[in-house]
């Protein structure tokens, strides 16, 4: 089930939105100032926000860019009752993905709701095939490693153990799974060799830069955020 916060801070309207959003089957949460959608946010996932312009504490526009400063793929749609161009234009050049002015028709809403939720999900589907950590990207389907914009060459086995660390982000791998994954039971040497790996890798990304590769001591290694 789709989730969508709620950041309205006249309970009417935002009670109405709720009801409607559920009746559509859509995971729904309510907040009613700029600090509860600032922390529903950090405390939750969602898939699309619906943000007033108007609220206490934090206005719709500093909600907005907060949220964006932690999460650029998350939809935003902006709520008002004031339709001046330069509120439109402050809203969509702070981030927002569209913006509905109050009154509204609920179908309407509906409507541009499905239209984003469904870009959102043909965007996640093709950046599935890309993993990204820092300056460092993975496309999976040409199995093409970047450093900023400059491609990276690897060997097959390199390639094999930085998609096996970014895809276990946080995750601390020890020495023998490393190898289980990446040589598939066919290695029977020395687990030092991850260690020649790591470095390799290191040598080939960092390039000045902090270490995208953690050691953990005495047990293996991760990638962690």
């Amino acid at each position: 089930m789709e989730k969508i916060l709620i950041v309205e801070d006249d309970e009417k309207i935002a009670r109405v939105l709720q009801l409607e959003l559920e009746f559509a089957e859509y995971d729904v949460t309510l907040a009613y100032t700029g600090k509860q959608g600032i922390q529903a946010f950090q405390d939750n996932s969602f898939d699309l926000i619906l943000l007033d312009v108007m609220l206490p504490e934090l206005n719709g526009l500093e909600v907005l860019r907060r949220i964006r400063t932690k999460d650029n793929s998350i939809k935003v749609i902006m709520l008002t009752a004031r339709d001046a161009l330069m509120d439109k234009v402050g809203g969509l050049d702070s981030g927002a993905n569209d913006y509905v002015t109050k009154p509204f028709e609920i179908e309407e809403l509906l409507a541009r709701i499905r239209a984003h939720l469904k870009m959102l999900h043909a965007d996640t589907e093709e950046d599935d095939d890309i993993l990204v950590h820092r300056h460092i990207s993975v496309d999976t389907k040409s199995r093409e490693v970047y450093m900023d914009d400059t491609i990276v060459s690897t060997t097959p086995k390199e390639y094999e153990m930085l998609v096996y660390f970014l895809e276990n982000k946080n995750q601390a791998l020890e020495r023998e799974q490393i190898i289980k994954h990446v040589w598939q039971f066919d290695y029977q040497g020395d687990t030092n060799v991850v260690d020649v790996y790591v470095r390799h890798l290191r040598k080939k990304l960092d390039k000045n830069k902090p270490s995208i590769i953690d050691s953990v001591r005495g047990y293996g290694y991760m990638i962690k955020d």
